[in-house]
């Protein structure tokens, strides 16, 4: 028996959305991630890039546990020197909640130019509107837990 691995012309890409006000920030990111990976389909393999499209909606609203909102704190540098920056939960959803999302998502991704271009396939939107209508795109429902056989 050989070990089936799939090559790059035989995936199909669909395209997901996930709704941001239904799940916590990081239970969201591992999915987005899982999706964009491509560990939902069987024939997943780890060195292709064989994900698919994540539409992530409602970033706004997206939720944080515990006092993460007041005590997380994001931080980012300029270049120059003395160029570290901070910002926290609070004050980067006013600024900008799409960037909260991408950051989650980013870090649950390989760290290498697989993950980077896996990472070009999430698009993050503010409200519920998004520019993809002609993708055709369906809201992923995860798989629920089988309950026990009798």
């Amino acid at each position: 028996m050989k070990t089936y691995s799939a090559k790059p012309h035989e995936i199909e890409a669909k395209w997901y959305i996930l709704d941001a006000e239904k799940y916590t920030l990081g239970r969201l990111a591992s999915l987005a991630a899982n999706i964009l990976r491509g560990k939902i389909k069987p024939e997943f393999t780890p060195h292709i890039d064989m994900g698919d499209f994540v539409i992530v909606i409602n970033a706004d609203k997206v939720k944080v546990t515990g006092r993460k909102e007041t005590d997380k704190i994001y931080y980012h540098h300029t270049g120059y020197p003395g160029g570290l920056r901070s910002i926290t939960f609070r004050d980067q959803m006013k600024k900008d909640p799409t960037v909260i999302v991408e950051k989650a998502v980013k870090g649950m991704l390989p760290h290498s130019s697989l993950g980077r271009s896996q990472f070009t396939k999430l698009k993050v939107y503010v409200g519920a509107e998004h520019p993809h209508e002609a993708q055709k795109p369906v809201e992923y429902k995860p798989v629920e837990k089988l309950e026990a056989i009798k």
